[in-house]
């Protein structure tokens, strides 16, 4: 089995970010509604004065039944536009069994693996109640999924994070992806400096909480 991260691995973008600025786009009043509280959840997060799972819930809020009503009518659209972001070099070599875990919500990531015909686990957001439910697949979320999952065996990993660290421990194989989803390179040597940047990485912005 193959693992893919997909939001700038197998995805030139963040498909989350993407989707709000699309729904925006189709929904002028949620420039006013919603862009200045994403943005300042974003600067928040980023001067570390709020928690990911706590941003993550925030910028999500926009997927919120009552916020978008046509949401099914929308992701369609999304994606019909968005598929040539995934690259070629993924499309060849994809295989039935490969699995996507992704941070982004079920939401957004389930239609487009559902259209490549593969598996996947993403962060699950309920979008009747606003909340996350307890399985944001970020860094340490996607590590306690294949623990949980038994460490199924992972013949080749892709991710264009230092985060995903752990589970490139646990594969045959990994690659770091680079360049807009286009280059694929063997993962770095884990020397002393990069197992710093590692933790430091992993750990930003989960022990803050407002």
């Amino acid at each position: 089995m193959n693992v893919y991260d997909f939001d700038g691995t197998i995805f030139d973008g963040d498909c989350s970010i993407g989707f709000a600025f699309f729904c925006m786009n189709h929904h002028p009043t949620m420039w006013i509604t919603f862009f200045p509280k994403a943005l300042t959840n974003l600067i928040l997060y980023k001067i570390g004065k709020r928690n990911r799972a706590t941003m993550m819930r925030k910028h999500f809020v926009f997927l919120n039944k009552d916020n978008l009503p046509d949401f099914d009518r929308l992701i369609k659209k999304y994606w019909k536009k968005n598929i040539k972001k995934i690259p070629k070099w993924y499309l060849k070599q994809r295989k039935k069994d490969d699995l996507i875990i992704s941070a982004s919500p079920t939401c957004i990531i389930g239609p487009i693996a559902k259209k490549l015909g593969v598996n996947y686990v993403a962060t699950e957001y309920d979008r009747e109640f606003g909340v996350l439910v307890d399985n944001m697949m970020f860094a340490k979320g996607k590590s306690r999924y294949m623990i949980d999952h038994g460490f199924p065996v992972i013949e080749n990993f892709y991710s264009d994070s230092l985060t995903d660290t752990p589970i490139a421990l646990c594969a045959e194989k990994a690659h770091l992806v680079t360049n807009h989803a286009q280059t694929v390179e063997d993962w770095p040597h884990l020397d002393k400096e990069t197992m710093r940047t590692v933790k430091k990485k992993i750990n930003y912005g989960w022990n803050i909480h407002l």
